[in-house]
């Protein structure tokens, strides 16, 4: 791959209405689409694939259930020893915590697999609760297994003792001795309880790690709450269940092009720009949902009063927002559309040339500041540009926007960024040998 002088250092807060424009025709012919069948042509030749049994007769047993659509009911059921790697703790001496399994490095064609012929099938959003509840039905063992319930602030090993699959919940017990840590508090073995009654003792699959064990016994369900933990962190959105168009295929529509996504910024291949501002739509995303469900929570259907309908005309404000935030975030996740975007990008940059020297041959010493402060300034010309400007041949520009500043550059020119916070709206390509601090 041919080297290229570029540095990223773009956050980007919202996309332009351009690609808007040049892409709504493009995305609404995207979503009749099946997406590209690619990923799922070579799934019969992994030979590790998930639950898939290496004994010949299982095998011709499966095949009996090939015409059911729902991809949940062939779960191979029989063990052949442990296929996961143990997950070392490196607690320090100290650490009595038991190992878990490795299940965090999954390719991406087992958790494909996973979803599509184990987990959601042809599922509708509506439907994604009720898939997922039997899917964990069948592959997770019911009770009498040891996990460790891992939160922001505690570790702690505990007993599964039933399942509460409706609410994706399992109720469970402390194994006494207690084993645990903590992080930056003190929690006693009381507290633990407290706790514990506090939730009926019913704590979220997606916060339990199976403990290792060699027997293989427990390595479907190891599988299993990995694939529950990656799908609600990486792939959910709050805002799927209520999508007005819901007869549509999940996995098809959302889950795959997620899935593809992760693992294209996982290898690298999405400009670290485009990652930025898909990070920063799904945190505003997420918080307009927040805002809208609050909102309609709280309005009643039966009022009149100038109070509800303020709230109304606040509520459809924030449904168009939220609305907008959803069609970019579709644009990105859908492979070929990010693509084109990451193409316009390199075009770009292609279009960049190398200026050179200038023909005054005077270098430019470009100071990024928003603010600057007398210390700072005073700072700023007695360890830099004083030294700096010290011949005739160099000058001092000032700029608000690290982009312009660079843009502005010459062979042999420095660009100076005083601490503060800065809005970019592009790439920075580079094209001269300059310096930047």
């Amino acid at each position: 791959m041919e080297q290229e002088t570029q540095e990223t250092v773009c956050i980007v807060s919202d996309m332009s209405d351009m690609v808007l424009v040049d892409f709504q025709s493009a995305v609404k012919s995207q979503e009749a689409e099946e997406c590209l069948p690619g990923a799922g042509s070579n799934l019969l030749d992994i030979t590790q694939a998930l639950f898939q049994n290496e004994n010949n007769e299982s095998r011709e047993d499966s095949d009996d259930d090939d015409d059911d659509d729902s991809g949940t009911d062939n779960i191979g059921s029989e063990k052949s020893g442990t296929q996961l790697q143990r997950c070392e703790r490196h607690g320090g001496g100290s650490s009595n915590l038991p190992d878990t399994f490795q299940t965090s490095n999954l390719l991406f064609y087992e958790r494909f697999k996973a979803y599509q012929d184990y987990m959601l099938g042809d599922c509708k959003p509506s439907e994604v609760k009720a898939f997922t509840a039997d899917y964990l039905e069948k592959a997770l063992e019911p009770c009498d297994w040891l996990a460790l319930w891992s939160t922001d602030v505690f570790d702690v090993v505990v007993e599964v003792q039933d399942l509460d699959l409706n609410d994706l919940k399992a109720c469970v017990k402390l194994v006494l001795p207690l084993q645990w840590e903590t992080r930056s508090c003190e929690i006693t073995e009381e507290a633990f309880n407290s706790l514990l009654e506090a939730t009926q003792h019913k704590v979220l699959l997606i916060e339990l790690q199976v403990v290792y064990k060699e027997s293989g016994d427990f390595d479907q369900t190891a599988l299993t709450l990995e694939h529950l933990r990656f799908f609600y962190k990486h792939i959910w959105r709050q805002w799927d269940e209520e999508d007005e168009d819901d007869d549509f295929d999940y996995f098809v529509r959302c889950v795959e092009p997620r899935l593809r996504l992760y693992y294209d910024i996982l290898e690298d291949r999405v400009p670290a720009g485009l990652v930025a501002e898909y990070q920063s739509l799904l945190q505003s995303c997420s918080q307009c949902f927040q805002q809208f469900s609050e909102l309609r929570s709280g309005l009643s259907l039966d009022s009149d009063s100038e109070l509800d309908n303020v709230s109304m005309v606040e509520g459809l404000k924030l449904y168009d927002q939220l609305e907008t935030f959803k069609r970019k975030l579709h644009i990105i996740e859908n492979p070929l559309l990010r693509y084109v975007l990451a193409y316009k990008g390199s075009s770009r940059r292609q279009c960049v040339q190398s200026r050179g020297l200038r023909a005054s041959g005077v270098k430019v010493v470009h100071v990024v500041t928003g603010i600057c402060s007398t210390i700072q300034l005073q700072s700023l010309l007695t360890a830099r540009l004083i030294p700096l400007s010290s011949s005739e041949d160099t000058e001092i520009q000032f700029h608000r926007d690290p982009v312009l500043a660079v843009d502005a550059c010459h062979q042999g020119d420095i660009v100076i960024v005083l601490p503060g916070t800065y809005s970019v709206s592009s790439s920075i390509f580079i094209s001269d040998s300059i310096t930047i601090e």
